[in-house]
């Protein structure tokens, strides 16, 4: 809850490296109150078995029991959708999140949303963001970047996209491999005007929680 208005926030997990940003990104935004919409790709669960041996349901209303569990949502806080769930709320542009987080992205993905094609609920639910005027950020984990993945980026951020690559800081001083997914994490918290405390901010002598 922001402000005392409670925010709606769609995230989408693809199939790049990186899940942990995500998974660790809907922990932050349920603890913070907002109501979060999640999605995920076939490929995310290969990438969840990989990077950090979940098995990522495919049914998402078994993924909704557990995260919901496991991050201590109320009831109606967190739901999953599937991937071709067309009458998922945010399929429409009558009903809009404040904001979406694909996270973390794929090029294809990128590449898709940047044509418009809205293949599946996630392309099309940035595609609605894009087009109500909401905010998008985009996490692409890869590198390095081709010609083709920055001219996507750069057409994306002209149309006021944030792109915001996982390219953790040293200056905090990290210990663990926690504290590098949470410098990313904190980046996307930030751009969505939801309060933290992952880390100690720049002139600040305040600890990270």
């Amino acid at each position: 809850m922001i402000n005392g208005q409670t925010r709606t926030i769609t995230v989408a997990f693809t199939g790049a490296s990186g899940l942990p940003y995500g998974v660790r990104l809907v922990e932050c935004l349920i603890r913070g109150g907002c109501r979060v919409w999640l999605l995920y790709s076939q490929v995310a669960q290969v990438v969840a078995r990989q990077e950090m041996a979940w098995n990522l349901p495919g049914r998402p209303a078994d993924v909704e029991a557990e995260l919901s569990a496991r991050f201590e949502a109320v009831p109606g806080q967190l739901r999953v959708f599937g991937r071709e769930e067309w009458f998922a709320p945010p399929a429409s542009g009558s009903n809009p999140p404040d904001a979406m987080v694909v996270c973390p992205c794929t090029m294809a993905t990128l590449a898709a949303v940047a044509g418009g094609l809205s293949r599946s609920l996630i392309e099309r639910a940035a595609d609605v963001v894009i087009k109500e005027g909401r905010k998008l950020v985009l996490v692409p984990r890869e590198t390095p970047y081709s010609a083709i993945h920055l001219e996507n980026m750069l057409k994306l951020a002209r149309l006021g996209v944030c792109i915001l690559p996982p390219n953790p800081g040293f200056y905090h001083h990290p210990q663990t491999v926690q504290d590098l997914v949470d410098f990313v994490v904190a980046r996307v918290l930030d751009q969505l005007g939801v309060p933290h405390r992952l880390m100690a901010r720049w002139g600040d002598e305040g600890a990270a929680q």
